[in-house]
């Protein structure tokens, strides 16, 4: 496994584990160069369905894209990344489950909601002000009222 920091080809694994969930491997790596740490996962390679947007447009499965859309969703927000890394989890193995060959944006945009309400209902807000796309005040009022009860 190459360095992240120095590009050195050699490096050693420290500590490894494996998730609660049993489905991936976190490994601890030191660099033998500049003996920097990074962590590495190991998952299964899987095959997720297309993702279909709203105008019809068919995109792969990005699970970079999803955790960006988790992290701007919870910019400042007291969230560990293993409870982000734990709800992309969830959300992954509902996408697989599915059994289908392509999803809905719209779906998906569901689970993540419904994800951030569980971490934190100040990023759940955040999200759905955006994927709802709210026009006014109002729209911001209903959605804190539901969250209030």
């Amino acid at each position: 496994m190459k360095c992240p920091f120095c590009g050195h080809a050699e490096t050693q694994v420290v500590e490894t584990r494996v998730s609660e969930e049993g489905d991936s491997i976190r490994r601890r790596r030191q660099c033998a160069a500049c003996e920097k740490r990074f962590t590495t996962y190991e998952r299964p390679e899987v095959n997720f369905p297309s993702i279909v947007k709203k105008d019809g447009r068919r995109i792969e499965y990005e699970r970079e894209k999803l955790r960006a859309s988790f992290n701007l969703a919870l910019r400042k927000r007291p969230v560990s990344t293993e409870q982000v890394d734990s709800a992309i989890e969830r959300i992954e193995e509902r996408m697989l489950s599915q059994g289908a060959r392509e999803l809905p944006s719209s779906r998906l945009g569901e689970w993540v909601m419904r994800e951030l309400k569980k971490l934190d209902k100040v990023a759940y807000i955040r999200f759905a002000s955006v994927y709802r796309s709210f026009e006014d005040i109002d729209d911001f009022r209903a959605l804190v009222d539901e969250v209030r009860r």
